[in-house]
């Protein structure tokens, strides 16, 4: 798991680098503000969640036996990146507002992620 979380942290992260550089230079003048911001928004919550899937692989790495709640939590920053920020990405560049309401599920993955890391945390053994 440590080589699978660390190798798509740091694809995911350079791809929030280049999603927020297409934003600022490809989008800027193409989409309306409102847009721009909910682009802005999906590659900054992408970033963050791909610098915490790193920590996550780390985690494991340094554990012998790593707990289920750690794997669980890099895959839910996973499932989180996926429906929270690519559902933002297709609402910024499509227009389609029903792709809004799936972003929520993408959000409650994320929480669900920090939880199991916190629960991990408090169990971790070095």
């Amino acid at each position: 798991m440590t080589q699978i979380f660390l190798s798509v942290a740091a694809i995911l992260g350079g791809l929030s680098v280049a999603a927020g550089a297409f934003a600022s230079h490809a989008l800027r003048e193409k989409i309306s503000e409102r847009s721009l911001e909910i682009f802005e928004t999906a590659a900054r919550y992408q970033m963050y969640h791909a610098l915490a899937l790193f920590l996550v692989a780390l985690l494991i790495s340094r554990t012998e036996f790593p707990q289920p709640a750690l794997i669980a939590s890099g895959w839910l920053f996973l499932i989180g990146i996926a429906i929270f920020s690519g559902s933002l990405y297709a609402l910024s560049l499509t227009g389609v507002k029903s792709l809004g309401a799936i972003t929520p599920i993408g959000g409650v993955a994320f929480l669900a992620g920090w939880g199991a890391l916190a629960f991990a945390a408090w169990n971790l053994k070095f």
